[in-house]
């Protein structure tokens, strides 16, 4: 799955689009990724001589991606909506030049709300792990 799909499925545009595309996907599980760029405006403030992806943008690129594996088969318009955060952990810096690797893994559903297992990866080692809770509204 392209960016173009991706736009096609999330309400997400630049500069808050955090998935560039989709490497697999199933019923239960996606891989998806981003290309870290240091053009990306966050860099400009965090921190201009030393920059770091924001731990806050990382779970928001899990969240999207969970929008994604949640949203892909829907026929009808849906938002994806971030309820919860649980056991967030930052483990490694991500810095511009890296290949950050999304995975999330549908842990429950419940009444239209999914828990979700959620680790980001660079280079094969976790950099950031949480479980995540989203639902689905009708747009």
């Amino acid at each position: 799955m392209n960016i173009d799909d991706i736009m096609k499925i999330l309400p997400h545009r630049y500069p808050f689009l955090l998935v560039d595309g989709v490497i697999e996907m199933n019923d239960k599980k996606i891989v998806a990724y981003k290309n870290i760029s240091i053009n990306e405006p966050q860099f400009q403030g965090h921190f201009p001589n030393y920059p770091i992806m924001p731990g806050v943008l990382i779970i928001e690129g899990l969240a999207q991606t969970a929008g994604i594996l949640l949203m892909n088969d829907l026929k009808e318009s849906y938002i994806p909506l971030f309820l919860g955060i649980d056991k967030a952990r930052f483990k490694k810096e991500v810095r511009p030049g890296d290949k950050l690797i999304y995975e999330i893994e549908i842990l429950q559903e419940k009444m239209g709300m999914f828990k979700l297992k959620a680790t980001a990866k660079v280079e094969n080692k976790i950099v950031t792990s949480a479980e995540l809770m989203v639902g689905i509204k009708k747009g």
